[in-house]
């Protein structure tokens, strides 16, 4: 049996009753560490809390060498532990496949998803969002436009864009960050961005929202990641009287 259990958003708190039940009693533990990181706790406050060992896999193990992960699920009841909710990321949703082609039973415990506490903390409805996209750091001689193109498109569209911003081992793309690489990919796409709305820390008792202009957004302290970005669409004039209030619009 191979159980994905969504962590939620910031710490070990933030797992389901449900979710607690199921690590607590399975034979294997696992957690997937690079599609998202839980900041507000570690590896081993989780296994106090969980009262369980936690085997941590890196992305060559889930996508690469699931061997291990499917083995145990074949002989015992695995949890398959990610941050926010399991099947928001494409590599999870192969996973299930590939139990399923080797009969192993699979079940999900859902999570709160980035994508909905998003419109919780700005306001922003979620049926006005178009295609997200993703914003990674810049490699030599290689700088990504497809976010810009995404954006634009959504703009045309009146659609929000949810920007989900890179992370690696080493480090986390930060909101003044994205801003500066996504005016960048403007300038050269001859397009401009009237609004951005940076968010840090989304679970946690303490998050930052700030919506304005580049320059607003780009000076506002956010603190330690995790972070993600929003550029907006034309706002309906509840979701600017929300940014206004808790967002600084």
């Amino acid at each position: 049996m191979l159980t994905f259990i969504g962590l939620g958003l910031y710490d070990h708190r933030d797992v389901s009753v449900k979710g607690l039940e199921y690590i607590r009693q399975a034979s294997r533990v696992f957690l997937e560490g690079y599609t998202s990181h839980m900041k507000g706790t570690t590896l081993e406050e989780m296994q106090t809390f969980f009262g369980n060992a936690i085997t941590l896999l890196t992305r060559e193990d889930v996508e690469q060498n699931p061997g291990e992960i499917l083995d145990a699920a074949s002989r015992g009841n695995v949890a398959f532990l990610t941050g926010g909710d399991p099947m928001v990321s494409t590599t999870h949703a192969d996973l299930r496949i590939r139990a399923k082609e080797r009969g192993i039973e699979t079940a999900i415990i859902h999570g709160a998803s980035i994508s909905s506490a998003v419109c919780g903390l700005t306001g922003l409805q979620n049926y006005r969002f178009g295609k997200s996209c993703s914003l990674p750091f810049p490699a030599k001689n290689w700088f990504p436009i497809t976010p810009i193109e995404v954006i634009q498109k959504n703009l045309e569209a009146g659609l929000h864009t949810l920007v989900y911003l890179d992370i690696q081992e080493d480090r986390c793309m930060t909101v003044p960050i994205a801003v500066d690489l996504l005016e960048r990919m403007a300038q050269t796409a001859g397009i401009s961005i009237p609004c951005y709305i940076g968010v840090a820390r989304a679970g946690s008792m303490n998050p930052v929202v700030s919506a304005g202009t580049a320059e607003k957004v780009r000076a506002t302290e956010f603190g330690p990641p995790l972070h993600i970005l929003v550029v907006p669409g034309p706002l309906h004039v509840m979701e600017r009287e929300y940014l206004t209030i808790f967002g600084g619009l």
